[in-house]
């Protein structure tokens, strides 16, 4: 049997701020069922809610090397769902509100690095392949490379998940904080422009390079979404694959969501409008089940295509349209959304926070699903709309491009809609078009069924990723 530890910095259902803790929990639950001994380890945060640490259990603790400083490791288990989970425990580092966004962040993730390694020989579990997440994980592969010989056996994956966020530090945490010899600060190395990248440090150094679409597979290979490493991916096309995310039927399905306020399938799309008239009582907009409802359910940040949703926003619900907004980001585009909403009573919910909750009932309620993002490695909130009849208008990028299929009145085909340039006025044509067809019950419910017949299971996934985990056991 293949074993594979999963490495990342979040994954519910312990601890998410996004798509990447999602991500972790259903594709180690997927490849676990395909007969992969699959684990995951992550951090122990103090968010972690109290009824998850109480089952904990401690396996032990030892001490690791950061640079100089010698610091305390706990290493704890749970089993939920049938999946491993291990935990990296260090107050110093982890006991703090939030995961992210702090003035160490290189020298908290260069511990986690160095604690997942140090801790295969506490947790009796020695994997054949590390399958790393994202740039807090991006040591792994060198580190393990330069300090742990009697694991040279072990093959590394690196997944990128989005491409933007590299984790660049200065030239003095190599040593100080890393550990690693000067040889390694070099363009073949962890050298990024005068700075330590742990991004470049997981794909130099990995054996295999994965991210989360076909498409953005492509796309990073280019100046415009490369994030200034495009030539180093197409010098590494051989071992680069895109393989989509899905998204997990068992929380996604309208059929039998009890956090909707009614259930509903292709055969019974007509309830599906009780579910936007409850929400509109709830969120304190004007009932009416005919008025197009637009959804913006992700993170308030320029990726997202923010600024292109604000520049027509106020137009769309003129035209009496509704629009619904959940999420929370920069201060800044939260304080634009929050002035909007005085100024639209009726027309425009705005929430600014995280609520699990509100989101499901926002999926099922709504008639149409906005993401213009200016780039999208993967995206699930596409995924999740399809799932409730709720149809995208997204811009041709990364994942979006992979998932959303646009609709062709002449064929019937197609799952959503589609526009090429990141321009206003392009998305707002788009709009107006799938406004247009919304008022064509006939047409809308051919397109609904389209959308909620799209398979974005992890089992196409899945397969995928095992055949690369047979490809590296192969070269063993």
């Amino acid at each position: 049997m293949i074993k594979v530890l999963f490495v990342a910095s979040e994954s519910t259902p312990f601890i998410k701020s996004g798509g990447l803790g999602e991500v972790i929990h259903s594709l180690s639950k997927e490849i676990r069922k395909s007969g992969i001994d699959a684990r995951v380890i992550i951090p122990k945060y103090s968010d972690i809610p109290f009824d998850f640490k109480k089952k904990m259990q401690k396996l032990d603790a030892f001490t690791v090397n950061v640079g100089w400083r010698k610091q305390h490791c706990g290493i704890e288990y749970i089993e939920h769902e049938g999946i491993p989970f291990y935990l990296i425990d260090n107050e110093y580092y982890f006991k703090r509100s939030g995961m992210y966004g702090y003035y160490d962040e290189a020298e908290r993730y260069a511990f986690f690095c160095r604690g997942v390694l140090e801790s295969l020989k506490h947790i009796d579990f020695i994997p054949d392949i590390i399958h790393c997440h994202d740039w807090h994980t991006g040591m792994i592969a060198p580190i393990l490379k330069a300090d742990y010989p009697n694991y040279n056996k072990i093959k590394t994956i690196f997944t990128i998940h989005n491409l933007y966020y590299q984790g660049v530090f200065p030239y003095e945490i190599l040593e100080d904080i890393l550990g690693l010899e000067p040889e390694m600060f070099n363009i073949s190395g962890v050298e990024f422009f005068g700075g330590v990248s742990f991004m470049k440090g997981g794909i130099n150094y990995s054996d295999l390079i994965t991210t989360v679409s076909h498409n953005y597979a492509e796309e990073i290979k280019t100046p415009l979404y490369g994030e200034r490493l495009d030539e180093i991916f197409r010098a590494k096309s051989a071992i680069l694959y895109g393989i989509e995310n899905g998204i997990d039927y068992n929380t996604y399905d309208p059929r039998k969501d009890d956090m909707i306020f009614q259930k509903y399938d292709i055969d019974t799309l007509s309830l599906k409008a009780i579910n936007k008239t409850k929400l509109q009582k709830e969120l304190g907009l004007y009932e009416d089940e005919n008025v197009p409802l637009i959804a913006i359910v992700f993170r308030l940040v320029k990726q997202k295509g923010i600024d292109l949703i604000l520049t027509k926003i106020e137009k769309k619900m003129r035209d009496d349209a509704q629009i619904v907004v959940l999420g929370t980001g920069e201060k800044y585009y939260e304080d634009l959304f929050n002035n909007l909403k005085d100024r639209y009573h009726g027309r425009l919910s705005v929430n600014i926070k995280f609520d699990d909750f509100l989101a499901h009932k926002i999926y099922a309620a709504a008639d149409l699903f906005l993401m213009p993002s200016l780039f999208e490695p993967c995206g699930l909130g596409q995924m999740i709309a399809l799932k409730y009849g709720a149809i995208p208008i997204v811009r041709e990028t990364g994942g979006l491009k992979d998932t959303v299929i646009q609709f062709n009145e002449n064929t019937g085909e197609g799952n959503g809609f589609r526009f090429y340039n990141y321009n206003p006025d392009e998305m707002g044509e788009t709009i107006n078009y799938a406004i247009k067809l919304y008022q064509d019950k006939n047409i809308w419910g051919k397109i609904m069924t389209n959308a909620m017949k799209s398979d974005n299971s992890w089992e196409k996934s899945t397969e995928k990723y095992a055949d690369l985990y047979k490809k590296l056991m192969e070269e063993l």
